[in-house]
């Protein structure tokens, strides 16, 4: 019962809100909605909202005016390696001992100059012998054909038998067989010393030395590599239209990397290659100290492709969807150009600028500059430009 009481006189001592405060707080939220109603009029205008109502003010472009064309000419390249004509691995005929090597790579060699040289001690010993032979045999015949001479006074005379004559005479001619064979066995040993050297096959440049003084040599194995250097040709595989619309004996320029290189057509195989579908093109470089062996050459070719369309610069296109382009054309309505957008389609690219089909019109104004700009419906001034040299070639 105490603990009642005690409870009661704590929450009557608890103080409630006055009447005159809340009343304060209502004055002043009204007074703060007074004024801002007050700081709205004071700023709205008196015309209402502001709505744009004029048009707006044309933007300046630059277009240029196209013409649609029926067919267009586009430049086919054709990529090809330069290469010598002719290309040796040389090596001696037989084995030995190499006696010296006259020759290192990069060397440039003139026809018939001495590469390298095998020692032929051997062989020449062999020669001296044959030589010796070949006296001897000489000597036995002179011989045999003085005793032919003699059986023949003999038989004149009655002395002697026909049969002895013909036995001196066979002797003689077996004595002269022996001569042509120990002169062909000396040859054959001429022949090996011969071949014991190497010699330049025509005129180039060494590009591999395969081996050094004091070895042996192998028979048949290569010691140097031979590039003829004088005489360059370049190999292009074209379709089988195009070899056939070139002219062998023409010159034709090629393009490399240190810049144009006029060539002739020597030869077209006519063949049609099973593996990349082409024909072989051979093109005799005139001048070889203007391209190095080895080199990458195109050959351009113009190519008439019967495709109607009209050629735009790149500038005037923008990428759409499903790999197609748009493009906006200044086209006149009422008093006014309009910007018009469009679809194209790209049939052909050369450069910095397209072949293209689709939404243009013959000598429509298209514009070339600041399509970020522009919007569908817009009020141009187009300014029309000429076209660049690569656009006036419509082909």
């Amino acid at each position: 019962m105490g603990e009642q009481v005690q409870d009661y006189e704590m929450t009557e001592r608890q103080p409630s809100p006055s009447f005159g405060k809340g009343l304060l707080f209502m004055l002043v939220l009204a007074a703060v909605l007074t004024l801002l109603g007050f700081f709205v009029l004071q700023n709205r205008s008196v015309e209402g909202p502001l709505v744009p109502t004029e048009r707006p003010v044309p933007i300046s472009v630059e277009t240029v005016r196209v013409s649609v064309s029926s067919a267009f000419t586009a430049e086919e390249k054709f990529t090809g390696i330069v290469s010598a004509r002719r290309t040796s691995q040389l090596g001696f005929a037989s084995g030995g001992r190499i006696n010296s090597i006259q020759a290192d790579v990069g060397d440039r060699v003139q026809t018939g100059q001495t590469l390298a040289v095998l020692d032929t001690r051997s062989l020449r010993a062999q020669l001296s012998s044959a030589n010796a032979v070949v006296a001897e045999a000489e000597a036995a015949f002179s011989l045999a054909q003085t005793t032919v001479d003699r059986q023949i006074e003999l038989l004149e005379r009655g002395h002697v038998s026909s049969q002895v004559v013909d036995q001196a005479q066979a002797q003689a001619s077996t004595a002269y067989a022996r001569i042509d064979a120990a002169k062909a066995n000396a040859d054959a040993l001429r022949v090996q010393i011969d071949l014991a050297r190497i010699r330049a096959p025509f005129d180039g440049t060494i590009t591999a030395r395969l081996s050094d003084e004091g070895a042996i040599a192998a028979p048949g194995v290569p010691l140097f590599e031979l590039v003829e250097t004088g005489v360059l040709e370049a190999r292009i595989g074209l379709t089988s239209a195009l070899a056939a619309s070139l002219t062998v004996g023409k010159e034709y320029p090629l393009i490399a990397d240190q810049g144009e290189v006029m060539a002739t057509l020597r030869a077209v195989t006519g063949v049609i290659d099973a593996g990349n579908r082409t024909v072989t093109t051979i093109f005799d470089i005139n001048d070889p100290d203007s391209v190095a062996a080895g080199a990458v050459v195109r050959l351009g070719i113009d190519r008439q492709i019967e495709e109607p369309g009209l050629w735009l610069p790149v500038s005037a296109l923008n990428e759409a969807d499903r790999g197609l382009w748009s493009v906006y054309a200044a086209r006149r309505q009422g008093g006014e150009w309009i910007a018009e957008p469009g679809i194209v389609e790209i049939v052909h690219q050369d450069g910095d600028r397209v072949f293209v089909r689709g939404a243009l019109r013959d000598g429509d104004n298209v514009i070339v500059d600041g399509l970020q700009r522009i919007t569908p419906g817009q009020p141009v001034t187009p300014v029309e430009v000429s076209a660049t040299a690569p656009l006036a070639r419509n082909g």
